[in-house]
């Protein structure tokens, strides 16, 4: 089930970009040439991830994003390279 990853994607329920199905994989991100595990939301096109700022929160109490721009590659891990133990 090879499926190509969408523009862009949010873990937010209540964003336009949560899409359940394509999150129920394992999908991870490398922004500018590093792995991140704390994206938030990604966009492909424009070039920029959004991730959590600390542990400050909005008045809904909401976290704070920071968007970061840099080169997005999203991608879907493979359980089979992750789980060898020798």
């Amino acid at each position: 089930m090879t499926t190509a990853l969408p523009d862009r994607l949010s873990i937010d329920p209540d964003s336009p970009h949560y899409d359940e199905e394509v999150l129920g994989q394992d999908i991870g991100v490398i922004f500018n040439g590093k792995e991140k595990t704390n994206v938030e939301e990604y966009c492909v096109s424009e070039g920029w991830i959004k991730v959590q700022a600390g542990k400050s929160r909005d008045r809904h109490g909401n976290p704070l994003k920071i968007k970061l721009k840099g080169t997005v590659e999203p991608y879907v891990k493979d359980a089979s390279v992750e789980s060898t133990d020798d």
